[in-house]
């Protein structure tokens, strides 16, 4: 995308508008104080440079130049400096003003000076020792400091350079002010969000030792006493029972391994890509067809590659659409469910809409505790994701989660 032009010489459109409504203001202000005070030079003044019209194009070319002001100020200051010291020498040896002169008691300067000083004072952040220079010349020609000017003279000099100078250290003592307290505002902020990752870290690390040391010791211990009922018992069904016990349990088990592994991460490590075993996002299509058996109308499409992703993730865009399912079985029997998983480079976006339906079901409405979504949320921001759910247009809702496609977990750190 190319850049406006008028950001060559500002940075809002506001600071533009306020330096083309002062140039043409000044231009203004100048024409009509002209006619209420009429010039005292002897005619035939400017005749050496061919009158008054090259004074008038100078006048002009500053008033634009004045445009520049925030950008340029110190190449500003040279000109008008220039310019000055030019004005002087030719009034006191040579043959008389460059710039045009009202009355006597005119400063021997441009007009567009006192802006000029301002703007070198508080837009120009280093060469200070050159703009102080500067400044330095233009006011000894101002105040005419050899030639014995009169009081008028050194009012008009001094509020031409010495005033505007004055306003301009203000100026940029306040604006840097205003800016040392934005950065340390800036600063504490950054400070109070690396605190606060530093709580919440330390509370994962809390949570995942609780896990590791509670929670994965009994399924532990359940899945060895259902393993030790398969084997010492003749009854065909408890050994099957035990079985699928054993599966739930061993299962249970590689899920609360990815999840302590992702607590004792950081949400930086979390994003970002490294080395270790993908396994493939699962298959969608049992959870589905398990649904359809029941007489719900499902449409499921998948876009994109599916790659690889970290068990966790694929365990997490499952829950996704178990939930998605489940909600619709609950809320809106006789719906048809629309159930997407797109694929990206680095993400799976997950998406589960229903259409209305007949209305919830009195079987299945009041069982459960009420915060699946809720819970399906943290799950999803634990392993860095997004999820969003609410309704839709036509009675509808929608389920929806972005998750990572790789989050490190103690799996894949021990591959």
């Amino acid at each position: 995308m190319t850049r406006p032009l008028w950001r060559l010489l500002w940075n809002t459109p506001r600071e533009a508008a306020f330096d083309i409504c002062l140039v043409i203001g000044l231009h203004v202000f100048a024409r009509v104080l002209s006619q209420f005070y009429p010039t005292d030079v002897p005619p035939g003044t400017y005749d050496w440079i061919g009158g008054l019209w090259f004074s008038d194009v100078v006048d002009a070319v500053l008033g634009v130049a004045l445009l520049a002001r925030r950008r340029y100020p110190v190449v500003l200051l040279w000109a008008i400096a220039l310019l000055s010291v030019a004005q002087a020498l030719l009034i006191t040896f040579g043959p008389g003003p460059l710039m045009r002169i009202n009355v006597s008691t005119d400063p021997w300067v441009p007009g567009i000076t006192p802006w000029v000083i301002y703007a070198a004072l508080v837009y120009d952040r280093g060469r200070r020792s050159l703009v102080w220079a500067l400044i330095a010349v233009v006011t000894v020609v101002s105040l005419r400091v050899w030639a014995e000017p009169s009081g008028d003279a050194v009012v008009t000099g001094a509020a031409w350079t010495i005033f505007p100078a004055v306003l301009g250290l203000y100026a940029g003592a306040r604006t840097r002010l205003v800016e040392a307290l934005r950065e340390r505002a800036e600063r504490a902020e950054r400070e109070r969000e690396l605190l606060a990752e530093q709580a919440r870290a330390e509370e994962r690390a809390r949570l995942a030792a609780e896990m590791h040391d509670v929670v994965t010791h009994r399924v532990n211990l359940m899945v060895l006493q259902a393993g030790a009922l398969g084997v010492i018992s003749d009854d065909p069904a408890v050994h099957r029972a035990a079985e699928e016990l054993r599966a739930s349990g061993g299962e249970a088990l590689a899920e609360l391994r990815d999840l302590v592994g992702v607590l004792r991460r950081r949400d930086e490590e979390q994003q970002g890509p490294g080395a270790g075993p993908p396994s493939d996002v699962p298959d969608f299509r049992e959870l589905i067809a398990q649904s359809e058996a029941v007489g719900m109308r499902v449409e499921f499409t998948m876009d994109g590659d599916p790659g690889q992703v970290t068990p966790a993730v694929g365990r997490t865009a499952y829950r996704v659409v178990q939930e998605g399912l489940t909600n619709a079985h609950k809320h809106a029997p006789g719906a048809e469910v629309h159930v997407r998983v797109l694929h990206s480079d680095d993400r799976v976006r997950v998406g589960v809409r229903n259409t209305a339906g007949s209305g919830p079901s009195s079987e299945l409405s009041g069982s459960g505790g009420g915060v699946g979504l809720l819970g399906l949320q943290q799950r999803v921001e634990l392993v860095g994701g997004t999820f969003r759910a609410g309704p839709t247009d036509g009675g509808g809702f929608e389920v929806e989660a972005m998750l990572p496609g790789y989050v490190p977990t103690e799996e894949s750190a021990d591959a």
